[in-house]
């Protein structure tokens, strides 16, 4: 079963008013653009939706009772007028979208109501792209699309006109930390996730991921060091961190790390104790922010996001990294 309406309510309260509002006037567009990043919510409230459309014993208008054949088919993505349209390999084919056509031109198995989604709608080739431009020029009645993206910019801007455009915020991290916790995630480290990913699925997936806990230990490690001498920190990095952090995805997941390790170190500093996410090396972070100035913390976080820039227009990793130590120590007491 798929959150309920209430869950998703609280995730984003504006998209749900609207869709509410337009469900109790009878007032449900014949095509819209869910927009948004990643984990906000899109296929799902797109679902929930769907399932206000056929639901057979409606709540107050709008809610789906989750319970009766047409919502249980929906959760189960088995219902004969609800399809569901993905990339094959890497973009969305124009056969695609003509089979959708041929489909949506027949009468519903079950009822005149019909719906479908796009997922990653802006993969679209340029002849699906046109293809399904004439589709939503001329809706079959009844019909219902759900186009879902997190790249607007990248779809036809005569596709767009003839959206309503709903935009999905990001979580904010207080949601984020309760939805992590009602999922299981102990509360100490549901705040270091919150930081990382707003889409919970991969939250909760990093919180199993024994790479992601090898890494939390070798970025706290590679801190502890930097505050001794350039030749530790060095072999710390040939030792730990080149042999863990090798893909460029991976060498942005460390050094989001070790950021945030430092706006810890700066909270504390300010008294902000509820926003430390390294819950479980509070004690040891707060000693450390007795050794250094909130300045000298500024001028190193500035530091490694100039490392993430260096490493997104490809410079050599080992060469970035070894700069970024030699930097983050600068002005320490041992050079």
């Amino acid at each position: 079963m798929g959150k309920s309406w209430e869950q998703l309510e609280e995730l984003q309260p504006t998209v749900l008013k609207m869709l509410k509002n337009s469900l109790v006037k009878n007032r449900v567009a014949h095509a819209y653009l869910l927009e948004g990043i990643r984990g906000t919510g899109k296929r799902e409230i797109a679902l929930l939706l769907t399932k206000s459309l056929f639901c057979e014993a409606i709540i107050d208008q709008y809610r789906p009772c989750e319970e009766c054949n047409n919502c249980r088919r929906i959760n189960h993505g088995n219902h004969p007028d609800v399809h569901i349209v993905e990339p094959e390999g890497l973009s969305i084919k124009v056969d695609q979208i003509r089979n959708l056509q041929v489909e949506f031109s027949k009468k519903g198995l079950e009822s005149l109501k019909k719906v479908y989604l796009l997922v990653h709608a802006d993969k679209m080739s340029v002849s699906a792209s046109n293809s399904l431009l004439k589709f939503l020029e001329e809706p079959n009645p009844g019909t219902v699309a759900f186009l879902l993206t997190e790249q607007p910019q990248k779809i036809l801007p005569t596709i767009l006109s003839r959206c309503q455009i709903l935009t999905f915020h990001p979580l904010s991290p207080q949601v984020m930390i309760k939805q992590l916790v009602e999922n299981g995630v102990e509360p100490q480290k549901a705040p270091l996730l919150s930081q990382l990913t707003n889409s919970l699925d991969e939250a909760q997936n990093l919180n199993v991921d024994e790479w992601f806990a090898q890494a939390q230990k070798i970025v706290v490690k590679l801190y502890e060091v930097l505050k001794k001498n350039p030749l530790e920190a060095m072999v710390t990095l040939q030792a730990d961190w080149f042999s863990h952090f090798k893909e460029k995805e991976q060498i942005h997941r460390g050094l989001d790390l070790l950021l945030l390790i430092f706006k810890d170190l700066l909270y504390i500093q300010l008294d902000r104790q509820e926003q430390i996410v390294f819950r479980e090396e509070s004690e040891r972070l707060r000693q450390f922010a007795l050794h250094t100035s909130g300045r000298r913390i500024s001028d190193q976080m500035s530091a490694i996001l100039d490392a993430k820039r260096k490493l997104e227009r490809n410079m050599n990793p080992q060469l970035m990294m070894e700069q970024l130590v030699l930097k983050l120590q600068e002005g320490s007491s041992f050079v």
